[in-house]
């Protein structure tokens, strides 16, 4: 097998961060590894003549040592041609060599920017990331279809994992957290598309989500007090509004001395307890066996002695079940689910509880909804890409067939600013839960005008 071949397997996430030359392009605009054709085809015509000299019998998984010998053999190669480069230039071009070499070729800078919270490949010659919520084309483009497949090939098969045309969709996860979903043709009619949300390295905390605006101190309070008193909590919002990360921000208010088992597809959870449990669901292997999916992840925690469940995310049948065990003594359990509105989200519990396969009637999963759920929390992401806690709503039961709710904190849009930037309000409705007497029994005091005035909110 040719070293091209082992290459395309190696772990990628572990390559150490290859430094950029003082003052080079790249050093100051990282993502930024475009070359021109002509430089393109020398980088292409070294770096074929570098994999064909390196030491077959190199160790791949020894990072330090590929990334020095790619090194050497790079400036006796330009050295022997009497290629003429600046120094710029010859470190821009030994940085996407190494880069495609030991990491994840044109995107391995963008995996080092701090500032990049997604990264989107829409085949070879179109990579977007999302910067600050917002969705930017960058310069950078792989050489064919096959650079992205091989790209591909190298975060999946450490995995145990393939991707062809039999199976020309797979979900994985680098070894840092970060979630990646890859499709390709036929499927993908424009080429192998990747997508990489990556994973927070600095976990963020109630403080920093005040300080960005997506949420009040008043809001901030009377979560920590709900997560104390242990009240079950659903995080509803959209695709990338931060259900994940409001979900390990409420988390950290659980007293450090219970017992919590945390249930996901892809483990993103961050939390600072000493007695926690992390349980992560399996996909079904090459020959179609072995999954474990959420639903019997939740089932087998019941046998935990868990104090808290936290899923992940609710997607299907196994809400029946989380919904269960907040109804058996597991008060204080969280999840996200997939939902434009706290009254969405309810539809959408009682929908996933119909996909468990029980022939239950809709009333007695309204009942079972009601009694399990205490508040409902909407996470959005605006126009403008901010990230905001825009309802805090209580779920106060079922009268006739139908539950009802009522808002406790809302954000009332104003208007926008000459940046586009959307002005407005977080702010409560003056309105307070029925369980504020469970606070006071558990010596949990929120000061009187938390919950505002029932004035009028605009």
């Amino acid at each position: 097998m040719s070293l091209l071949k082992r290459i395309g397997g190696v772990n990628p996430v572990d390559t150490p961060r290859f430094p950029s030359a003082p003052g080079s392009v790249a050093a100051h605009r990282p993502g930024l590894t475009g070359l021109d054709d002509s430089s393109n085809e020398l980088k292409l015509r070294v770096q074929h003549r570098l994999i064909n000299e390196l030491d077959p019998r190199l160790d791949l998984g020894n990072k330090a040592k590929v990334y020095k010998q790619v090194e050497e053999v790079f400036q006796a190669i330009l050295d022997g041609e009497s290629i003429v480069l600046t120094r710029s230039e010859r470190q821009r071009m030994f940085e996407a060599i190494a880069a495609d070499i030991i990491g994840l070729g044109p995107i391995e800078p963008l995996l080092h920017d701090a500032d990049v919270s997604e990264i989107m490949v829409n085949g070879p010659k179109q990579v977007y990331v999302e910067r600050h919520g917002k969705l930017v084309r960058t310069s950078v483009t792989f050489d064919s279809e096959e650079h992205v497949l091989r790209i591909i090939d190298r975060i999946v098969a450490p995995l145990g994992r393939r991707i062809d045309e039999s199976s020309p969709m797979v979900d994985a996860r680098l070894p840092d957290g970060s979630r990646v979903h890859a499709i390709i043709r036929p499927l993908a009619l424009n080429g192998p598309t990747l997508t990489i949300r990556k994973f927070r390295k600095d976990t963020l905390t109630v403080g920093d989500l005040i300080r960005f605006g997506s949420m009040s101190q008043e809001m901030a309070d009377f979560l920590a007090a709900c997560v104390q008193a242990r009240t079950n909590i659903i995080i509803s919002g959209g695709t990338g509004s931060g259900k994940t990360t409001l979900l390990n921000v409420l988390s950290s208010f659980i007293p450090s001395d219970e017992r919590i088992v945390t249930v996901e597809n892809a483990a993103e959870l961050q939390l600072r307890q000493e007695h926690v449990v992390s349980l992560e669901s399996r996909p079904p292997n090459v020959e179609g066996r072995g999954e474990v999916t959420i639903r019997d992840l939740v089932i087998n925690t019941l046998r935990m002695r868990p104090e808290r469940i936290i899923v992940g995310e609710c997607r299907g049948g196994e809400t029946l079940d989380m919904l269960q065990a907040m109804n058996t003594g597991h008060d204080g359990s969280m999840t996200t689910i997939h939902a434009n509105t706290p009254r969405d989200s309810i539809s959408r519990l009682e929908t996933m509880c119909l996909m468990g396969g029980l022939d239950l009637p809709v009333r007695a999963i309204r009942e079972q909804v009601a009694s399990a759920i205490q508040l409902v929390v909407q996470q959005s992401r605006l126009k403008d890409g901010s990230r905001k806690v825009t309802q805090i709503t209580e779920v106060v039961g079922l009268e006739g067939d139908v539950v009802v709710m009522q808002d406790i904190f809302v954000f009332a849009q104003t208007g926008m600013d000459e940046h586009g930037r959307i002005i407005g309000t977080l702010r409560p409705t003056g309105v307070r839960p029925k369980f504020i007497e469970k606070f006071e029994s558990l010596n949990i005091y929120l000061p009187p005008t938390i919950f505002g005035t029932n004035e009028r909110l605009w």
